[in-house]
């Protein structure tokens, strides 16, 4: 996969499989996350190793098919990602949860949400997937984005999570059909 423009300063493609310098720079983006304060499972300070060791397992999960790992690239490396958890329940083969879109502080505010969503997506109905579900901090710029890109908002859990300096957020909860 390619950016959604020519003009874009990155690209995006699908990782079928992540080496440890993939691992190492999908850990920075994450610890940039982390540092701007986005709530995304860890506490701030999130230590590399832990970072790396999430990344690990998430290529794990890749390598054995349980999900599917998109990144964004610009001349410094990766600077943004999304992946979806194909591996649902039996009842369950038609969906997938949308997790980790992230993106460093370097590349915001220049479509790479959007592109790695619509990339998502598109993956999501190559794996043969026709439900996506997603949840997000309440009021945050991601929650905008998803409804702009025509999510559908389902509710909003208050208290769900810890920020990553503390305090409580609530989490909001979005669906997606696939046609």
């Amino acid at each position: 996969m390619n950016s959604m423009t020519n003009t874009a300063p990155w690209s995006l493609r699908r990782l079928h499989e992540a080496n440890e310098a993939q691992i190492n720079e999908l850990a920075d983006v994450l610890i940039d996350c982390v540092e701007g304060d986005a709530s995304v499972s860890f506490m701030h300070p999130l230590p590399r190793e832990r970072a790396q060791a999430f990344w690990r397992g998430v290529a794990s999960g890749v390598a054995a098919g349980e999900r599917a790992l998109l990144v964004a690239e610009d001349m410094q490396g990766i600077c943004g990602t999304v992946q979806l958890v194909l591996a649902q329940p039996e009842n369950q083969p038609h969906r997938a949860d949308l997790a980790k879109m992230l993106v460093h502080r370097r590349c915001r505010r220049q479509g790479l949400g959007e592109a790695l969503m619509r990339a998502a997506e598109s993956m999501a109905r190559d794996c043969g997937k026709t439900l996506l579900v997603l949840d997000t901090v309440t009021g945050d710029n991601g929650e905008r984005l998803y409804q702009r890109l025509g999510w559908q908002r389902v509710g909003v859990i208050p208290g769900y999570a810890l920020l990553p300096r503390g305090g409580l957020v609530g989490t909001t909860v979005f669906y997606r059909e696939l046609a």
